[in-house]
């Protein structure tokens, strides 16, 4: 690590911190002006989370990533980290400091967003699903057909000893732990498919079988791997390879890092990875301690000043109710935008001092509002949002993503360059407070409206610069595996608490759009008019006058006040449900559930009305809760049925209801 007195003459300074940026954006430091922006030189919000573990590693200095701003320039970033240095404030320096676990197989908690997905498979949430996954299969061509199945195996052994993460199972507790290599469940094992003299309807058939299968039954780290992967092969040496990971233990940054590891190694069996000096429990279990920093306070206070004027989502229109309906699958709506336009596009955003992902934010948020007819609402965005409390995390395979809710409130009148402008502001702002994740956001927000309905069930996704962050994108080919066909691929992702997401990467330097929705509860006319208009929308942006032209949107600000309606997405505030008489526990059942609560809450619970999440309980703690009492044969109560009425007397009702309509007596112990 560089000694920081070597740079504390501003000169110096400023130097350094354009060596790192040269190294960051793979140019030489002379095209690093130390009076340009970071973003002005090709950077984005996805670069700065090197950049800033490098600082942290040449520097000594580490930052937050709400400090490394993409409008900064290296003489901006080089002040603010002298501030730091002299206590002067300025920086906000991250309070942690990530360190090897005693045990590495002890168990260690889940982080939010984690949380999350456990409560979902336990259908906790409408819009759930048995697990949370994404599934992807891939074109290989004039693969080593003999040697294939083998080399693959061999680097899916060698890397889940090089990122644990791929040994990891959830606990029925809400707990994670590495399996150690020696236990027989440890290693994913790759299936193999052989398709190489099969007819054409019998490929297809069997492409179409193995497809819906792995969407629909994804990977299970409660039960099994985390990770499923196959092998599929095809006439002509050709090949498919199928993958589908649990998002409880690999995210999009993740799934970059995990296919640049495997391909190395296919390609390369005498292949030695970077060691790695710390894994994803040591980070998770360094974050379990952020709550009791001053910063996570402090951004926590930010936050819930903010909340009772958060706006509600989308009023956009449906056909079900979603706690009505079971979906197997999200559907899924797909374009490309070729790689001279989308080179056209960011030096146009690049031009206009904006990031591609604050762009296309933009956009997605006008075609919200022209489609609700309303420009005030609550978005929900998912951040890859790892923390540099170590220059090996950006290495590493892990669920490090967070979510972030982002209100917006567009202006009646204004240009494609103003409302660009503004969504890197507004998103920009939040991030500054990125301490405090979404998950933990939407909890309080669902406690103050009283409700467990998803309060910001539309999502905006962006990994725009994740191949540039990384180093290098995907290569082209890997030895036996042959030529990687990234053009011939086939999506499928499934996420809880989401009815409609939007998810923008890029392949082979092309920009790839998505909406994934959950198809049962929109008029497929619809959405596929309001992709239609964010591809629209997207494409007119190529050419330079259309950022100075106004857009046009709704008059009104917010959504017209209605009753209780299926006709939009929204969230209902105010109590819904029977109403508990309140007093003391009743009977002996009554007891046995506050006495957990008791012990659980860290308080008293003396009334049978009291709500268990207002007494400072949430969905990962709920599960617990029931999962005890079930063991211990109190009773057996779904998540789902909990949260429709979370009260010591909810709870007794709803361990009575089979039992009584069994004709049986509820008793403690029976």
């Amino acid at each position: 690590m560089t000694d920081p007195a070597d740079t504390t003459s501003p000169t110096a300074l400023v130097d350094a911190v354009r060596g790192v940026w040269a190294d960051v954006l793979d140019v030489d430091v002379t095209a690093v002006p130390g009076d340009a922006s970071f973003l002005s030189l090709g950077g984005d919000s996805v670069l700065t989370v090197r950049m800033a573990a490098l600082v942290r590693q040449r520097l000594g200095v580490a930052l937050a990533l709400a400090d490394v701003r993409v409008e900064h320039s290296p003489a901006q970033l080089a002040a603010l980290i002298q501030e730091r240095g002299t206590a002067t404030g300025g920086v906000r320096a991250l309070p942690l400091d990530l360190k090897r676990r005693d045990d590495p197989e002890a168990p260690f908690p889940l982080l939010p967003l984690q949380q999350g997905y456990f409560v979902g498979q336990q259908d906790g949430w409408e819009l759930s699903y048995r697990s949370a996954h994404h599934y992807v299969d891939i074109g290989l061509e004039d693969i080593e057909t003999d040697e294939i199945a083998e080399a693959l195996q061999d680097a899916l052994e060698r890397l889940a000893e090089h990122q644990a993460v791929l040994r990891a199972r959830i606990l029925p507790d809400g707990r994670q732990r590495i399996l150690p290599l020696d236990d027989p469940e440890a290693i994913p094992v790759l299936r193999v498919t052989d398709l190489s003299t099969a007819s054409a309807d019998e490929i297809a058939e069997r492409l179409t079988a193995i497809r819906r299968e792995m969407s629909t039954d994804g990977p299970d780290p409660t039960r099994g791997c985390g990770l499923d992967m196959r092998l599929t092969l095809l006439p002509g040496a050709k090949a498919r390879l199928h993958s589908s990971t649990s998002l409880m233990i690999v995210d999009g940054w993740s799934s970059g890092v995990f296919y640049r590891d495997l391909f190395a190694l296919v390609t390369d069996q005498n292949a030695m990875l970077t060691p790695l000096d710390v894994d994803f429990g040591d980070y998770a279990v360094t974050l379990d301690g952020l709550s009791e920093t001053e910063s996570w306070r402090a951004d926590r206070d930010w936050w819930w000043n903010r909340l009772d004027d958060l706006p509600l989502p989308p009023a956009l229109p449906l056909i079900a109710d979603p706690a009505d309906v079971r979906p197997a699958l999200m559907g899924a709506r797909q374009a490309v935008l070729d790689a001279d336009r989308w080179a056209a596009l960011r030096e146009h955003c690049s031009r206009h001092g904006v990031t591609p992902s604050a762009a296309m934010f933009a956009v997605f948020s006008t075609a919200l509002a022209r489609a609700c007819g309303h420009r005030r609402f609550l978005l929900n965005t998912l951040q890859l949002n790892r923390l540099p409390l170590h220059p090996d995390v950006p290495r590493l395979v892990g669920a490090f993503s967070s979510t972030m809710l982002v209100p917006v409130e567009l202006p009646q009148t204004a240009t494609f360059s103003d409302l660009a402008a503004r969504a890197q502001r507004d998103i920009g702002e939040a991030m500054a407070h990125n301490l405090v994740t979404g998950v933990e956001v939407s909890r309080e927000l669902g406690r103050r409206r009283d409700t467990r309905r998803p309060v910001a069930p539309v999502v905006f996704q962006s990994t725009l610069g994740v191949d540039a962050a990384l180093g290098s994108e995907v290569p082209r080919a890997a030895g036996p595996l042959g030529s990687i066909d990234l053009s011939s691929h086939y999506q499928q992702l499934r996420t809880p608490q989401v009815a409609l997401e939007v998810r923008l990467f890029e392949l082979r330097d092309e920009l790839v759009v998505v909406f994934s929705l959950v198809e049962e509860i929109f008029d497929a006319s619809y959405v596929d008019r309001m992709f239609g208009e964010v591809m629209a929308m997207i494409e007119s942006l190529v050419e330079a006058d259309r950022w100075s032209a106004p857009v046009d949107l709704p008059g009104f600000l917010d959504a017209p006040e209605q009753g209780p309606s299926l006709a939009r997405l929204s969230v209902p505030t105010g109590s819904t449900g029977t109403v508990d008489e309140p007093g003391l526990p009743r009977d002996d059942l009554e007891r046995a559930i506050a006495d957990h609560w008791a012990v659980l809450l860290g308080c008293g619970v003396p009334d049978r009305a009291a709500n268990f999440f207002a007494l400072g309980g949430d969905s990962l703690l709920a599960v617990r809760m029931l999962g005890a009492l079930a063991r211990e044969k109190v009773g057996r109560v779904t998540p789902r049925r909990f949260l429709d009425h979370p009260t010591v007397a909810g709870l007794a009702s709803a361990v009575r209801e089979p039992a009584e309509a069994a004709g049986q007596t509820v008793g403690i112990g029976s």
